[in-house]
Order: C-alpha cells, then sequence, then structure tokens
C-alpha cells in the first residue's frame, strides 16, 4: 500500500507545488524588500501647517495627513502615485524635497555654486596673502632697535632649547 502513494505522478504534483510555493515566497520577498518602509514614506513628507517632517508632529493636520497617506498607501498605490494624490490634496508643501524645477532649482544649483565660488575664491586670495605674509617677514621693522648682543645670545639659546 506504500508504494501505491508515492506513484510517479503524485510524486510529480507534490514537486511542483513545492517549486511553485517556493517562487511564490521569493516573490513575495521581493516585492515586500522592493517596498519602502512606512518611516522612510513618512519622511517624503511635510505637515503644512507646522513646516516640520510628517514623522515627527503630532499636530491635528499632521494626522489629517497621515490619515490621507494611509489610505493611499492602503490602495496598494506606488509612491510616485503617491506622492502626486498629496500634492493633490495638501498641495507641493507637502513634499519634503521639492521637483527640481522652476524657482525650486535654485535648492539643488545653488549649493555647488557657492561651494565652487568658495574654493574659487580661496584659489584666487590665497597666493596673494601667502605673498604678502612672505614680503612682511623679509621686510625689517622700520623704527624697531636692534637687540643688545648678549640679549641676542639669550634668545639663541632659549630657542636651542626648543628645537
Amino acid at each position: 500500500m506504500r508504494a501505491s502513494i508515492l506513484r510517479p505522478s503524485i510524486l510529480r504534483r507534490l514537486m511542483l507545488l513545492a517549486a511553485t510555493t517556493g517562487a511564490a515566497l521569493a516573490l513575495a520577498g521581493a516585492a515586500q524588500a522592493a517596498l519602502p518602509s512606512y518611516t522612510a514614506v513618512l519622511a517624503q513628507f511635510m505637515c503644512v501647517s507646522c513646516h516640520e517632517p510628517l514623522a515627527q508632529v503630532n499636530s491635528p493636520q499632521a494626522i489629517s495627513e497621515r490619515q490621507y497617506l494611509d489610505g493611499l498607501l492602503a490602495k496598494g498605490l506606488d509612491m510616485s502615485q503617491v506622492k502626486a494624490g498629496m500634492v493633490a490634496q495638501y498641495g507641493p508643501a507637502v513634499l519634503a524635497r521639492p521637483p527640481a524645477r522652476g524657482f525650486d532649482l535654485t535648492i539643488y544649483v545653488l549649493p555647488p555654486v557657492i561651494f565652487l565660488g568658495g574654493l574659487a575664491l580661496l584659489a584666487f586670495t590665497l597666493p596673494k596673502w601667502r605673498a604678502r605674509s612672505r614680503r612682511a617677514a623679509q621686510t625689517s621693522l622700520v623704527g624697531a632697535a636692534p637687540l643688545p648682543s648678549e640679549d641676542a645670545e639669550r634668545l639663541v639659546r632659549e630657542l636651542e632649547r626648543f628645537i
């Protein structure tokens, strides 16, 4: 009777079922890994009344925004659709990172421009500062009396102790 239970057709069906289940679990795990976490989604939005990150605020407006966001996520929308829905409901101020177009483009362009401008300013002024300090070191002080020989010798001895 035992031999009749493990017929080749049943064995093939069991192997096919195991392979299908394994593949489904692997795909579900990959799909789960592709979805951002809830805190990562919250970090992309701001409270429009508090101007603080949505994850950190508990004002009535923030609670309303989170409930609307939960509804969008429950529908199974992807991140671009969720962002579009939040902007449609609350305006572009709800986004933590504004879109890179129009005046908002300056947020992305200005910091590198300022940094590069600062580097260029340093590259231009630093050689001038160094040249000025070298010239100042080479010129003698006008009106300064030379050290008496005993003071000069004492100064040399003191400096030699530090070398």
